[in-house]
């Protein structure tokens, strides 16, 4: 037995952070209910990263709304918020990340569902909370990136702000949610209060930045200084960073820059014997590496460095990634359908619990699928 089974969430969010989070809950047991518009349903149906598609729909869609069922109504239709009522009654959780006010308007704001539920946990995504001048700007993940400052952390030095080429913003924000919904269903199994749950993308992805932000509060305000050569952190001295080999690429972490020499046979290294400057002159140093690490193949500095503890590693693509038997032995990757002819290969849950890995086989619903049975089963008029 899963540890949400028997919780029933109903996802009322669109495109990336609040389906995220419903997935997460998902892969855990709790039975997952998207509620969505009849004419075309959640908007990141048709939202493609690349030009994949499957069944009509983004790649992008079925690998995030895996595990769930579909419910279509018109939020704007009386009697189909009175069916959305009804499911709301019979709830644990409701997950929603639309712009402030538009659950509101709508009648689902927390308010009105905890006088439906008074034990319903509430989760609200917002891109940058509900008060101040940004309350309306869209709350899209590269806007984010940007007005946080993440981007001033990425590149060398003499290249522009750098945003990640992932949407980090929305992950981390649906996972500090599902954070938010475990604790109160933690409370509510205590003391039997629901629970009104806030997050928004920029206070996530400023937590996402809390080392390097402590910093700068601490620092007198400092500014970040990318490395001029290979930089991977701006606030971490040489030798870190990527380096081409002679056949491709060797990540280098934290490591002492004599020892470095030594083992690597680059004699200008074991100057550098005083710590503070591999800050300091962290450019030279890296630049003294980056000639060095060209004569030779990435397995030959592997078969020096590993044996002797020091942190690197090889820089994988992703189809010598998936043929290595480091994630092989890891079972990451599971086959989802939503019928014996519309199927996708995606990872799994990450998360292990007593042991077991969490698969669920369960596609992505087409939209609303599963209205029909939900309203019988819920004893809702049709």
């Amino acid at each position: 037995m899963r540890p949400l089974e028997g919780l029933l969430v109903l996802d009322f969010s669109i495109f990336l952070s609040g389906p995220s989070a419903a997935l997460r809950l998902a892969d855990l047991g709790a039975r997952v209910i998207k509620v969505e518009r009849p004419d075309g349903g959640d908007l990141c149906r048709q939202l493609y990263i690349s030009e994949l598609e499957l069944d009509g729909e983004s790649t992008l869609f079925h690998s995030i709304n895996r595990n769930k069922e579909s419910f279509a109504a018109n939020l704007k239709d009386t009697a189909d918020r009175e069916r959305v009522a009804a499911l709301i009654r019979s709830a644990d959780v409701l997950v929603q990340n639309f712009r402030p006010g538009v659950m509101t308007r709508l009648g689902l704001d927390y308010e009105t569902v905890r006088a439906l539920n008074p034990g319903i946990v509430y989760g609200e995504i917002t891109g940058y909370g509900n008060e101040g001048p940004w309350v309306y700007k869209p709350g899209q993940d590269l806007l984010l990136q940007s007005i946080s400052g993440l981007v001033w952390l990425n590149g060398d030095a003499d290249r522009p702000p750098t945003p990640f080429g992932l949407a980090v913003v929305d992950l981390f924000t649906g996972a500090h949610l599902v954070q938010g919904i475990l604790a109160c269903l933690v409370r509510r199994g205590i003391t039997g209060e629901g629970g009104l749950v806030q997050v928004s993308l920029l206070e996530s992805i400023l937590d996402f930045q809390f080392e390097v932000l402590t910093t700068h509060l601490n620092d007198g305000g400092k500014l970040p200084r990318r490395s001029a050569i290979n930089n991977a952190h701006a606030y971490l001295a040489a030798p870190y960073g990527i380096y081409e080999t002679a056949d491709g690429y060797l990540a280098l972490a934290m490591g002492s820059i004599p020892v470095l020499g030594e083992l690597l046979g680059c004699p200008p290294l074991l100057d550098y014997t005083d710590t503070a400057s591999w800050f300091s002159e962290r450019d030279a140093i890296k630049a003294l590496l980056v000639e060095h690490l060209k004569t030779g193949s990435t397995a030959h500095w592997l078969g020096i460095l590993e044996p002797q503890d020091i942190w690197c590693a090889d820089v994988l693509t992703w189809d010598r990634l998936l043929q290595h038997e480091g994630f092989k032995v890891i079972d990451m990757v599971q086959e989802v359908a939503r019928d014996e002819h519309v199927k996708l290969d995606t990872t799994r849950c990450p998360i292990r619990i007593d042991g077991e890995i969490l698969k669920s086989r369960k596609g992505a619903p087409r939209i609303g699928e599963d209205t029909t049975r939900i309203l019988s089963e819920f004893a809702i008029p049709d």
